[in-house]
């Protein structure tokens, strides 16, 4: 039986966004998705603002037991926050204190402060410069990093033989790497360069939560829309036009 909850999820395209509809789907929680139109710039409104103050997708509001209204953003702590509260079963998680939960955490954390981020900046320079100056040190610096953290990867599932991060089974932090490795040719990565990390993300795409998770909100074939340069380019513009609005009122302020 799915766990009771009063989980409103606020949402984009986005590998931060479908960890935590992969999470959610995973642990068969019922929740209420609401879809952040971040081309209109949802994201910045005074009632998003107020759920995640920071602007950003993805976050969630809940109730405590006692009736108190939660809210929660930064995926890696929505992520943590819902295998705490609802993971009883240890599904995607392990028992706080055990070693396997320590090492989940590390590679959580590896996503959230390493692969994230480096990844974040290559799509950025990589897809949408908006400048009329080259950025190939910018492209390298960052495409080169994220690379290295993939390297790092697949010489773990190499030495450790595991299926999965930690163990026989996927967790919250399997979750959070693979949603930004199935998006690594849109940031200049060819995942073919590390065959024992391409084999964990097929066996991840695999699983019929994270199919639902990576269509939340909306399914977006990125690889099957590059192969259409005009559709293609005009997603690109479309994102390049409220990437640039947002840099230039963080300019203003």
């Amino acid at each position: 039986m799915a766990p009771k909850s009063n989980i409103v999820f606020y949402t984009a395209f986005s590998p931060n966004g479908h960890k935590i509809a992969i999470t959610l789907e995973e642990l068969g929680i019922p929740y209420e998705m609401v879809h952040v139109n971040l081309p209109a710039i949802q994201h910045k409104e005074p009632w998003f603002l107020a759920i995640n103050p920071n602007g950003r997708i993805p976050a969630l509001t809940d109730k405590l037991d006692d009736g108190t209204e939660i809210r929660v953003f930064e995926s890696g702590s929505i992520q943590q926050y819902l295998v705490d509260r609802y993971d009883t079963h240890h599904k995607i998680s392990y028992p706080r204190g055990t070693k396997e939960y320590i090492e989940t955490n590390n590679w959580l954390f590896f996503q959230n402060a390493g692969i994230g981020p480096m990844q974040g900046q290559a799509n950025h320079f990589l897809r949408y410069n908006l400048s009329s100056l080259p950025e190939q040190y910018s492209k390298n610096r960052y495409i080169n990093e994220t690379r290295r953290l993939y390297r790092t990867l697949d010489k773990h599932f190499e030495d450790t033989k595991h299926d999965y991060l930690v163990g026989s089974k996927p967790t919250i932090a399997d979750i959070a790497i693979s949603s930004w490795v199935k998006i690594a040719d849109f940031g200049g990565v060819d995942i073919n360069e590390f065959p024992h990390l391409k084999a964990w993300q097929a066996r991840m795409a695999s699983r019929p939560a994270v199919q639902r998770g990576n269509d939340t909100p909306r399914k977006v074939d990125l690889e099957a829309m590059a192969k259409d340069a005009e559709e293609f380019n005009q997603y690109l513009k479309t994102n390049e036009q409220w990437i640039r609005q947002g840099m230039e009122e963080n300019e203003k302020k």
